[in-house]
């Protein structure tokens, strides 16, 4: 791969001379010389072989080949100027990247409205986002895979706030054998009936969560995939409401009539990773995933 033969100070020159209208206007805004600038451009188009400026009137107008040209150099004075910014915040103690873990029960509109607010002041740095279940979270703490995660137990050594309570609902749909018998239902009715499950994606301590009494039971991998096999009508299943709300709305899904149990409580906490010492970027976005929540739940107590 050769090596540029112009730099990006030259580019940077060409800018200015097209930006501010003429030589002299780039001399003064660049502190040089307008014969320096002159003998820059002059240069540059030695260099690429080709016109990239003519004088009309007063003014420098560029080519149509200078025209192209320019709208590359943009990016690539933009691209030098935010690798030296970059440099400037891993000196400063910003992260390169962030990796947070997430309990799949967690909303997903307030993950992606905290990450939003967190992209204007990212300062380049990455956000790897993996989704878990049960005790996913808890493995990727335990093995230092995670600056920040939303899990649903705090591990031992670790220290996590509590963030959020998520209700699970048992639902079925609308026109489900369970929903037919039109009276309260008993555990003695969920046994025969197939229940939809979703398996811990954890490998240390892999546990179970709510009620597993059911002789016919499918396990799947996620709650999307959970909330699919209930809507067709496979069987039925405890899913997060704010995942199936637009559907117990339309009237997809109906909440089991259950004597007891129609829903149970996930405690979500936010823990920091092991090293215990968060940099900037990752205490920024923890901030900000605790603001959204109480946000949220504000608005959510207004309205009621």
């Amino acid at each position: 791969m050769g090596s540029p033969r112009v730099s990006l100070e030259q580019w940077r020159v060409l800018q200015a001379v097209v930006d501010l209208g003429g030589f002299a206007q780039a001399a003064r805004h660049l502190h040089r010389s307008q014969s320096s600038v002159s003998y820059t451009i002059a240069k540059m188009q030695e260099q690429l072989g080709m016109s990239l400026l003519e004088i009309q009137g007063r003014r420098a107008v560029l080519t149509r080949t200078g025209d192209a040209l320019l709208r590359q150099s943009r990016h690539l004075v933009q691209d030098a100027v935010d690798i030296e910014q970059f440099a400037a915040s891993l000196n400063q103690g910003w992260e390169p990247e962030i990796r947070l873990v997430v309990d799949a029960a967690f909303p997903t509109d307030l993950l992606m409205r905290a990450l939003r607010q967190f992209e204007p002041i990212n300062r380049s740095t990455r956000v790897q986002l993996n989704e878990v279940v049960l005790s996913g979270a808890e493995d990727a703490l335990r093995e230092g895979l995670a600056d920040i995660a939303i899990a649903s137990h705090v591990p031992a050594d670790f220290l996590g706030d509590r963030l959020i309570e998520v209700e699970f609902l048992a639902v079925s749909r609308f026109d489900h054998p369970l929903q037919g018998l039109e009276r309260e239902l008993t555990v003695s009715d969920l046994k025969h009936e197939l229940q939809v499950v979703i398996r811990d994606s954890g490998i240390r301590g892999r546990r179970d969560v709510g009620w597993l009494g059911a002789e016919h039971r499918w396990s799947v991998s996620s709650i999307e995939t959970a909330t699919t096999a209930v809507r067709e009508g496979l069987g039925y299943a405890w899913l997060p409401r704010h995942r199936i709300q637009s559907l117990l709305d339309e009237g997809v899904l109906k909440p089991l009539a259950l004597r007891e149990g129609r829903t149970y409580t996930v405690k979500l906490y936010l823990v920091y990773g092991q090293s215990g010492n968060p940099g900037p970027g990752t205490r920024q976005l923890a901030e900000m995933l605790y603001s959204t929540v109480k946000d949220a739940e504000y608005k959510t107590a207004v309205k009621d």
